[in-house]
């Protein structure tokens, strides 16, 4: 008798050119975008043995992000498909709803999703665990204090993103 093997969900992938360098994006069997990665990211994903190269799945992603890189387009429309803990995916819902060209901070994300003051730390590192940079806009918090704080891709990336969206920088 032949042993069954559950299949692993199959995983797509692609490079994308941008101004930010080249990105990884990953998609899944329905052709949900699951991450954007730039090179050197903090916790970004690296192509793995048994992902399928397949341009296809992305061609809407592709044509999202030229626009929103050419300044054209404020707000993506794709299928987003990402998982963490409920916690993460409370902040990460809590991304999704910061308007292009507006900031917000650390604090206010956690008064958001009903957090106390004490999870900061927490809501910081459900942001620093973002697998969708530029689409789910991490780059739109900053510190209380108006300082650009972390980024996952670096803050070089993150004040290229905020100056491309207008946000007013302080030196």
């Amino acid at each position: 008798m032949a042993a069954s093997v559950t299949a692993s969900p199959s995983v797509h992938w692609t490079h994308l050119d941008s101004p930010l360098g080249q990105l990884l994006l990953t998609a899944d069997e329905s052709g949900a975008l699951t991450s954007v990665s730039v090179p050197g990211q903090k916790g970004g994903r690296t192509v793995q043995d048994g992902w399928r190269h397949d341009p296809g799945p992305f061609r809407t992603a592709g044509e999202q992000l030229a626009a929103y890189f050419a300044g054209e387009l404020t707000e993506f429309r794709l299928e987003l498909k990402s998982s963490g803990t409920d916690f993460r995916e409370r902040v990460w819902d809590a991304l999704d709803s910061v308007p292009y060209g507006e900031t917000t901070t650390y604090g206010e994300i956690a008064a958001r999703i009903g957090a106390s003051r004490i999870a900061v730390r927490a809501v910081g590192g459900a942001i620093g665990a973002n697998p969708l940079l530029v689409v789910r806009p991490c780059h739109r918090v900053i510190g209380a204090d108006g300082s650009l704080t972390g980024y996952a891709g670096g803050l070089d990336r993150k004040r290229h993103l905020l100056g491309l969206e207008g946000v007013p920088l302080t030196p």
